[in-house]
């Protein structure tokens, strides 16, 4: 008898779409104290001796009213001709690999 999955079989755990129990308890006991913590933050924010803690209850504030700022990602992505793996040779294939472990994630070589 065969061992193990297939590529995209599933075994064993909560079914897709199930939501994680002690995580939603958790934060149903976490929601009751969201708003007192949100007022200490807004105190925190201006009456705080430290400009320090100051800056950090405004951040976690904004982050909370407007979400967290986009981060940048640098990219180096080489055009190609539009084609699937399918039909790309092994050379070809070897080549994207080598490319993409001889950048560091600015576009510059190593």
């Amino acid at each position: 008898m065969p061992r193990g999955s297939k590529p995209g079989e599933r075994r064993g755990g909560r079914q897709k779409g199930t939501p994680n129990k002690a995580t939603a308890e958790v934060k149903v006991l976490a929601q009751k104290y969201a708003p007192a913590a949100i007022e200490e933050l807004g105190r925190l924010s201006t009456e705080a001796e430290s400009e320090a803690a100051r800056v950090a209850a405004s951040k976690e504030i904004l982050d909370r009213a407007y979400g967290k700022p986009m981060q940048p990602v640098a990219a180096n992505v080489a055009m190609r001709d539009a084609c699937t793996v399918d039909e790309l040779s092994d050379a070809e294939l070897e080549q994207i690999i080598i490319e993409g472990r001889a950048t560091n994630g600015t576009g510059s070589r190593l």
